[in-house]
């Protein structure tokens, strides 16, 4: 039986990584998983610092990494809308790769800062997105970003 491909995100906040999930998760067969719905249901209010959200967020992976290698396994494509700006994050997406055997797509979506920002902005202005990030907490958030590198072995589309 063939396995599901997992779809992987990286960029920075409001780059588009959501409506880009939105979008490949509309094919049959393929189910979407997202962090900021998980996060903010489970955690409603919790998340205030950044190390609120890697602690919950590590909680997150521990519970769900078996269950989406599981589901790859059984030929379904996974649309996983939880951020791969880490190498240490990437690596929890490789481990999951490596129990089910699956195929894998890492969309990286490059988009400047400014566009970023502005989008960021209508979306708090908009009240359409579970959390709202000032440019302060933007900045302090991107400063953790790694970019993929060839070496980490995935297979990456870069989306402009």
């Amino acid at each position: 039986m063939p396995t599901g491909i997992l779809h992987l995100f990286c960029g920075k906040i409001a780059a588009g990584k959501s409506t880009r999930a939105a979008r490949l998760a509309e094919a049959p067969g393929t189910v979407l998983l997202s962090e900021d719905h998980f996060l903010s249901t489970l955690f409603p209010s919790e998340i205030v610092e950044i190390e609120d959200y890697r602690e919950r967020s590590a909680r997150l992976e521990r519970a769900l990494g078996p269950h989406i290698a599981s589901v790859l396994a059984a030929g379904v494509n996974v649309v996983l809308d939880f951020q791969a700006n880490t190498r240490r994050r990437r690596q929890w997406m490789k481990d999951i790769l490596g129990r089910s055997n699956a195929d894998h797509v890492l969309h990286l979506l490059d988009v400047p800062d400014e566009v970023c920002k502005a989008r960021l902005r209508e979306r708090n202005a908009a009240g359409s997105h579970a959390y709202r990030t000032s440019d302060e907490q933007y900045d302090r958030m991107m400063s953790h970003f790694e970019a993929p590198r060839e070496d980490e072995g995935f297979r990456i589309v870069v989306e402009r």
